[in-house]
């Protein structure tokens, strides 16, 4: 993921993120089992993923905290 797609996620709604959260997620675990097994080409993708997942987490817990601030 890019500077520019992390721009892109933050227009995102909360929903679409928890998606594409649980999508990565998805697709870590698979390339995890790969990776053991043997038979994941591109190793290093297990640790893109795997930052993908936290860029994600981290919107989704900036978003909270706006919502709480502005509900104040």
């Amino acid at each position: 993921m890019k500077r520019n797609d992390i721009k892109e996620l933050r227009a995102k709604s909360a929903k679409e993120l928890n998606e594409m959260l649980a999508d990565l997620q998805m697709k870590l675990a698979v390339a995890r089992m790969e990776k053991r097994a043997g038979k994941l080409e591109n190793t290093a993708s297990v640790a893109s993923l795997a930052d993908d997942i936290a860029r994600v987490k981290t919107i989704l817990r900036e978003t909270q905290l706006t919502g709480e601030e502005e509900a104040k």
